[in-house]
């Protein structure tokens, strides 16, 4: 099997290196960029492996314009998204879409069992807004599944400018705000099934009210400070039967699923990313270009194969445990991701 995925991973890569580096198609970043570096990586990259010749993929490329640098020739003319990532100081990054979130949120919407988010049914969106890919994702995830999204208005930017200047009780007056928004909604509209919702923002709608009772069955669930305590509590504080479907994304990568529940996992959050889409690996800090053995903590790199955007060898703002195939994901995973801990002094979560 594992030969297999390789193979088949391997195909894609040469796939997507032959789109963004032809004249015809291709990025016109990437185009320019293999101008300069003097190689033609639609002859020398024949394999996952051969990635590594791009070295790291560099964040500030994403910060500022011209944005239309990142829209490939062969979508010349389609409408054009472009959603940011950070932001709350300086210049945010940002990534071009035309299909991609609603493609990686189809693809979700395939694990997610139809009796806890059914068909037809509306959803509650109480996470970030403004400029993110989130919200349109989960309205998309609604309008595939037959249902209607409402969502609450908020920005992160604004919670981690007050918790960085220590205003705390403006920052609870906002989660405040945000719930009653929720609370609001849930309450108005009985066709309300299913929710998207950051970890510190069920914690707190979780204090107010039964979701059970208010007729949710299935929560999807998204954001950094998801820990096996918070797994743990939700799942015998606040559930009370409502399936619940980790998941970690983010603008740059799409979606990374949980592995089906299993109470030998010990509450680990464990995600798989959406292969061959994007791959996610463990590696070590001081050696980037090292994957760890599994098991092992290091630090997140991804890499971003689709014809929308090619990213290779990123390394995130997060760490975990490299964890092997399951039944359900032939492929590696990461367990209980966490800020990376040499930049937890300049992170700020927020919301998340």
């Amino acid at each position: 099997m594992a030969s297999v995925l390789s193979s088949a991973l391997d195909s894609h890569v040469r796939d997507i290196v032959a789109w963004h580096f032809s004249p015809e198609t291709g990025t016109p970043f990437w185009l320019e960029w293999a101008k300069r570096a003097g190689w033609d990586p639609r002859k020398e990259i024949r394999s996952y492996a051969d990635l590594d010749r791009f070295g790291f993929f560099e964040d500030e490329w994403l910060r500022g314009g011209p944005v239309r640098r990142w829209v490939p020739k062969g979508y010349a003319g389609r409408p054009v998204f472009t959603f940011e990532t950070g932001g709350s100081t300086g210049v945010p990054k940002s990534r071009i879409n035309i299909e991609d979130f609603r493609i990686d949120y189809e693809m979700f919407s395939d694990t997610l069992p139809d009796e806890c988010f059914p068909k037809g049914s509306d959803w509650l969106m109480v996470g970030p807004s403004g400029p993110r890919r989130l919200r349109l994702a989960v309205e998309h995830l609604a309008h595939h599944r037959g249902g209607i999204c409402f969502s609450v208005d908020l920005d992160p930017r604004w919670v981690i400018k007050l918790i960085k200047h220590r205003q705390m009780d403006q920052m609870e007056a906002y989660k405040r705000h945000v719930i009653e928004q929720a609370l609001t909604l849930l309450k108005a509209h009985d066709s309300i099934r299913c929710l998207f919702i950051t970890p510190k923002l069920l914690e707190a709608l979780a204090e107010k009210i039964s979701l059970r009772k208010a007729g949710i069955t299935g929560i999807f669930c998204g954001g950094t400070e998801m820990t096996p305590q918070f797994h743990r509590w939700v799942r015998e504080e606040v559930l009370e039967g409502i399936y619940f479907a980790p998941t970690y994304g983010n603008t740059l990568m799409g979606l990374a699923v949980h592995k089906p529940f299993d109470r030998k996992d010990e509450y680990a959050i464990i995600y798989y990313p959406p292969m061959p889409r994007a791959v996610l690996e463990v590696v070590d800090p001081d050696e980037p270009s090292r994957v760890v053995e599994y098991g092992q903590t290091g630090r997140v790199r991804l890499t971003t194969l689709t014809k929308e955007f090619f990213m290779p060898r990123f390394l995130e703002r997060d760490e975990a445990e490299r964890e092997p195939p399951c039944p359900t994901y032939q492929w590696d995973g990461v367990r209980n991701v966490r800020p990376f801990s040499r930049f937890q002094a300049s992170v700020t979560e927020g919301v998340y």
